[in-house]
């Protein structure tokens, strides 16, 4: 397969080398174009009133395409113009840290998949439910190997796939689920701190209450050690509520 792989991470960042050497090794021939600084939770944001630059990565067997943009900008970049034919596939990841639940609008790393969906590319994003991954290569090789079990022609457009790995290594994971996000939300708060100078700043923090995940949702299947697998489509149409005001007289 022909792959576009890119992440919200960087492009030095370690999920995102363990995918394409898995990938590479798996036979696919990959193109790189990643954002060359970290771009976490940035969703899909795209660069609009100034100019975005590439850089060339090539270094321990690695070759990719740096981006001074968001993950979104990647994309768009990789395949209106840096690619010189479309791709059969665009991966975003490993991310680390999960994207379950309302992450799945936070995320650069969803949002560069939800952009190749967007293209008419069959897309994937792929995460680890941990903030601080060392080795990804069991998570990666596992990606290699199931990309070629999905029925990608069967799959309706513009849909993604969202891949989570639970917090271990990749033989103590449970057997893959497929499975709904959990529409539970995050309960959010601020730390307050001081500066060096006594100045206060506020740093986000926040989790999704147990109490609100439902037991067959990917947030609760990741916590009990399950790789889940959710496909995901951009719809944002509330067809209930259209139903409603089609019925009222304003």
């Amino acid at each position: 397969m022909n792959i576009l792989l890119a992440n919200d991470d960087g492009i030095q960042a370690p999920g995102l080398r363990a995918l394409y050497f898995a990938l590479k090794k798996a036979g696919h021939d990959v193109h790189v174009v990643a954002p060359v600084t970290e771009q976490s939770a940035v969703g899909h944001a795209v660069t609009f009133f100034m100019p975005v630059r590439v850089k060339e990565f090539k270094e321990n067997g690695f070759v990719g395409q740096g981006v001074y943009g968001t993950p979104v900008d990647c994309v768009k970049l990789g395949l209106s113009t840096l690619l010189e034919t479309p791709p059969d596939l665009v991966v975003s990841g490993i991310n680390a840290g999960a994207n379950v639940g309302v992450d799945i609008l936070y995320s650069g790393t969803v949002s560069a998949a939800t952009e190749g969906a967007l293209m008419e590319i069959p897309a994937m994003a792929v995460s680890m439910d941990n903030f601080n991954p060392v080795d990804l290569s069991g998570q990666a090789q596992y990606c290699a190997d199931l990309i070629v079990k999905i029925p990608w022609a069967e799959l309706p457009g513009k849909c993604v796939l969202n891949l989570n790995f639970p917090n271990c290594p990749i033989e103590e994971a449970r057997e893959l689920r497929f499975c709904p996000h959990t529409r539970a939300s995050y309960q959010d708060w601020y730390s307050t701190r001081q500066d060096p100078r006594g100045r206060p700043y506020y740093w986000l923090d926040g989790a999704i209450p147990p109490e609100r995940i439902c037991a067959d949702s990917d947030r609760a299947l990741l916590s009990d050690g399950h790789i889940t697998l959710t496909p995901l489509h951009f719809d944002f149409t509330d067809r209930a509520a259209l139903g409603v005001l089609t019925k009222t007289d304003l």
